[in-house]
């Protein structure tokens, strides 16, 4: 494979199925990624999306499934997995959140598989899916992406969300007032008034970078390292396609090798996001005097 092919087959593999405004003024799909650029905030990546909301309506149907096969008897395999799914989340919660909210443990789960899920398309070899979805829309050269959570617009808006909620919680356990002073009056203080109002600003600058880092900290760890995961993935693939039998062959090995890894790599994040969710959340609920 000459090197302008394996680059095009790389860039290929990492423009998402953009829609949005072209510019002649009509809506359609971006046919290059210069296209998709140009389409601005309010284009949509419809691969992040579909395969998002699919992950999702798997995630339902199962413990959905599982819900109404419950049983006190003997239970299915189904049941037992996520019934030792759930006892692992709740103990997470238990050992980490310290306040009193029912939605905390609901949410952790959620996030746990749904990330799960999504990162687990990464597992499938990376031809497959776009050359289904070419096939299927008579278009050879379709931009597709398989895996939402290599996609930074997904990973943010998630962590955006969990970035709402704690929001929403440090103000309503704190107060806004508490919720303010915890943006000014720590961690530096004084009991000297004039002193206090000169460390407010210093205090501000600390505490606000340490609240905005929260969703970066969530959408980036995600994104890139399941993007990372991807490339070699596709690297990978570039050696199958190099015409070079010996390559091919260490290809194979290279195949197995990270995905073995990678089955790994994919369950450790989503557990750190649905950790540090745990976390930022616990930290919303406490009350500071």
């Amino acid at each position: 494979m000459a090197e302008t092919t394996a680059s095009g087959y790389i860039q290929h593999h990492l423009q998402n199925l953009t829609f949005g405004q072209l510019p002649n003024g009509g809506w359609g799909f971006a046919h290059s990624a210069a296209e998709a650029k140009e389409m601005g905030f309010w284009a949509f990546h419809v691969d992040t999306l579909g395969w998002s909301v699919l992950m999702g309506l798997i995630f339902v149907v199962l413990f959905r499934m599982a819900a109404s096969k419950v049983t006190s008897g003997q239970p299915g395999g189904l049941q037992n997995f996520v019934e030792v799914l759930i006892e692992f989340v709740d103990s997470s919660v238990r050992d980490t959140f310290h306040g009193r909210n029912a939605l905390i443990a609901p949410l952790a789960l959620t996030i746990f598989v749904w990330v799960f899920l999504m990162n687990s398309i990464d597992l499938v070899p990376v031809d497959w899916l776009p050359v289904a979805a070419a096939k299927i829309s008579g278009n050879e050269h379709l931009f597709f992406r398989a895996v939402p959570t290599t996609d930074p617009n997904a990973t943010m808006a998630m962590s955006l969300s969990v970035f709402a909620l704690i929001i929403f919680y440090s103000i309503k356990i704190k107060g806004l007032g508490g919720f303010i002073g915890e943006l000014t009056l720590h961690p530096f203080s004084s009991s000297n008034i004039f002193l206090q109002a000169l460390l407010i600003p210093v205090n501000f600058l600390l505490e606000f970078v340490t609240l905005i880092a929260k969703p970066f900290s969530l959408a980036l760890r995600l994104f890139g390292n399941m993007y990372a995961g991807e490339l070699v993935f596709i690297l990978i693939a570039v050696m199958f396609g190099s015409g070079l039998l010996w390559l091919s062959g260490i290809g194979a090995v290279l195949q197995v090798a990270w995905a073995l890894i990678h089955i790994f790599i994919i369950t450790l994040q989503a557990f750190i996001f649905m950790m540090l969710t745990i976390v930022y959340l616990s930290m919303a609920h406490e009350e500071n005097h």
